[in-house]
Parts: C-alpha cells; sequence; structure tokens
C-alpha cells in the first residue's frame, strides 16, 4: 500500500482495514442474494491473499479486520490443502469430541468434507450470526491442533524436526483458535471492530 514510494500513515491504513472490514461484513449480511454471499466467501480466490493481507494482516485480532482475516486465512490453508486439513481434524476429532460438535463437520471429515465446512463457516459471517461462524471456526482450530499435536507424537524420537514443527503448529492453532473465541464474544457484545 505505498503511495508514490512512500509508506502510508498508519492511522490511514487502519482506517482503510477496519471500514473494508465493515462494509464488507455489513453488505454480505444485507444481502438476500446468495450469489454476492458467494462471492464474498471466495473472495480471496478473485483478490489473491497477498492483497487480503495487506488490509487486514497486520490488524489486532481482536478486531474486526483480524478476524476476517483469520478467517480467510483458515479457508485458504483448507483449500491448498485439503487432505492435511482433514487428516489432522480427524486425527483430532476423536480427543476433542465438543469441538468437533460445534465446528460441524460432515463424518468422515475427508477433504472435500473440510473443504466445504470451510465455506460454510465464512459463509455464516454473512448468513448468520458471526459469533457462531467464529466459535464453529475457533473449534475447528481446536480439533486440527489437537490432531496435529497427535500426529506429531508419531514422529517424536525418529523425526525430531517434523515433530517440532507440528508441535509449533499446533500451539499457534490454539491461539488462533482463542482469539477467534475472543472476536465471537466482542460481537455479541458490540465491541467487535
Amino acid at each position: 500500500m505505498d503511495i508514490e514510494g512512500q509508506a502510508p500513515d498508519p492511522a490511514d491504513v487502519r482506517e482503510v482495514a477496519h471500514e473494508t472490514a465493515a462494509v464488507l461484513v455489513g453488505a454480505g449480511r444485507a444481502t438476500d442474494d446468495p450469489q454476492v454471499r458467494t462471492r464474498l466467501v471466495h473472495l480471496v480466490d478473485e483478490l489473491g491473499l497477498s492483497t487480503v493481507a495487506e488490509l487486514w494482516a497486520a490488524r489486532p485480532a481482536a478486531t474486526l479486520p483480524g478476524a476476517l482475516w483469520r478467517l480467510y486465512t483458515l479457508r485458504e490453508w483448507v483449500h491448498r490443502d485439503p487432505v492435511g486439513a482433514s487428516t489432522d481434524y480427524d486425527a483430532g476429532m476423536r480427543h476433542a469430541d465438543v469441538s468437533h460438535a460445534v465446528a460441524g463437520a460432515a463424518e468422515p471429515p475427508g477433504p472435500e468434507e473440510i473443504k466445504r465446512l470451510g465455506d460454510e463457516i465464512l459463509r455464516g459471517v454473512f448468513e448468520g450470526d458471526l459469533a457462531v461462524a467464529l466459535e464453529r471456526a475457533a473449534a475447528f482450530c481446536r480439533v486440527v491442533s489437537v490432531g496435529r499435536a497427535h500426529r506429531a507424537d508419531d514422529h517424536d524420537g525418529h523425526d525430531e524436526p517434523r515433530a517440532e514443527a507440528a508441535t509449533h503448529s499446533a500451539s499457534a492453532l490454539i491461539g488462533t483458535a482463542s482469539d477467534l473465541q475472543r472476536c465471537a464474544q466482542l460481537w455479541r457484545v458490540g465491541h467487535l471492530e
């Protein structure tokens, strides 16, 4: 977001991030047109993740643009690696049954089912209760995190770098789940901006 070689004013960047997030959510929630909502779910497919990152990635987690960044990134990951996502989810759902129920994944959670779940969660931002969509995404992250941690144990002792990376990634997903849960709470009391 450079303007003529100069870095933009941080206040302007913040304002644009928050305004675009509010307009996007408002437009999606105001329409009954399923095509508009589908286009909003597929926004990253059209704009690219890097464009969305420029707008929202640097915003704090407990903000509307921060929440949208996490939701779109989660959907993008699920679509890029549906086999990995479904494998982690399947490994975790046996150990996180409450989160599995909240996330709402089909059983068995194969690659196509997990991709569909990613779309359903994001569609919930525009069609349903935003807090519920955020809670479903948080629950999804928890299940995947548990599955990834259990799968990391499979590498323990014979592929330490891989086990370490999986453990670190599982921990990061727990952080994302907490961020999304906090956003749901803020939305419910009218403070997610």
